[in-house]
């Protein structure tokens, strides 16, 4: 079981390289915003994933609130890069 884990992890840590990479080279704030996202998406994920490694619940609270936010964040920027804010 803890092999499935460390796979995991290694392939959100490369989710992770990859999204930084388009945030900070995208050429459009498009391309940012969507890499943003990704990065809260799997930012989340592996905090999921560590509240199971851990036995720990108060990780999972963590994440919604992060997830939460970062949903809110990126319906912001989307509004500001319509031109409706």
């Amino acid at each position: 079981m803890t092999y499935i884990i460390y796979i995991a992890l290694f392939f959100m840590i490369a989710g992770l390289t990859m999204s930084a990479f388009r945030f900070v080279k995208g050429p459009t704030a498009g391309d940012r915003t969507v890499a943003l996202d990704t990065l809260t998406i799997i930012t989340v994920a592996a905090m999921v994933l560590l509240s199971y490694v851990f036995q720990r619940i108060i990780y999972l609270d963590v994440a919604l609130v992060y997830a939460v936010l970062g949903f809110i964040g990126v319906i912001v920027i989307a509004r500001y890069l319509e031109g409706a804010l």
